[in-house]
């Protein structure tokens, strides 16, 4: 094309022509674009938390895999493959960039931490991966595996869950009705706003979820 100004875009070179007396940018353009990711497997095998799944046996020792950082997604990609199995809740979360477009993004709750279940073997496999920095043997299994249900479930609703960094103090209810039936927290308030606050004690984290329309019973402990 004649009298046109190059103009280098993502490696693909195109002409564009001088209309009206302007003149085409000589200069190399750079495009950039976000991609959209996708939610990576959180969770294996799909059925690590139903009735009749791999908890249903006496098989396997929970372990809590400490990463190196920014390392969780990738043993889990690699457990996943090796076939072992795993929890480590991934939660999307939404931020705008400094140009005001919404993201969203996936990110572990707990970050640096993966559950491992298994035997030794695979506990070594998980070790080799180069991602592990330490592991905890659990020694209250049926607490963690309690807790991490819970949180599981309320992913599965679609609930929008905050990190806690630590679990505060207050009154310990089980919802009674409304989308959270059956859920056992504390209530918390954050910013003029009601929340449960679901705890795993193993950790002494947890995640908070807004209340609302919903009836409450006071429980002990």
């Amino acid at each position: 094309m004649s009298g046109g100004t190059q103009i280098h875009v993502k490696s693909l070179w195109v002409n564009v022509t001088q209309k009206d007396g302007v003149r085409a940018d000589s200069e190399e353009l750079s495009i950039r674009s976000m991609p959209i990711l996708k939610k990576e497997n959180d969770l294996f095998p799909s059925d690590l938390f139903e009735e009749d799944g791999p908890l249903s046996n006496d098989v396997g020792q929970w372990w809590a895999l400490y990463t190196r950082s920014r390392r969780e997604k990738e043993l889990m990609r690699r457990l996943t493959t090796m076939e072992i199995a795993f929890f480590s809740p991934v939660v999307e979360q939404q931020h705008r960039s400094p140009n005001g477009r919404l993201r969203t993004s996936y990110l572990p709750l707990f970050s640096n931490y993966v559950f491992l279940r298994g035997d030794e073997t695979d506990r070594h496999s998980a070790l080799t991966t180069g991602c592990v920095s330490r592991d905890i043997e659990v020694t209250d299994p049926e607490a963690l595996v309690r807790d991490l249900r819970q949180i599981r479930e309320l992913i599965e609703l679609g609930s929008d869950l905050t990190p806690e960094a630590r679990i505060e103090p207050g009154t310990k209810v089980r919802v009674k009705t409304g989308m959270l039936t059956g859920r056992v927290g504390t209530v918390i308030e954050r910013r003029g706003q009601r929340r449960l606050l679901v705890s795993v004690d193993f950790l002494q984290r947890g995640a908070s979820v807004e209340l609302t329309s919903c009836d409450l019973e006071t429980i002990d402990g």
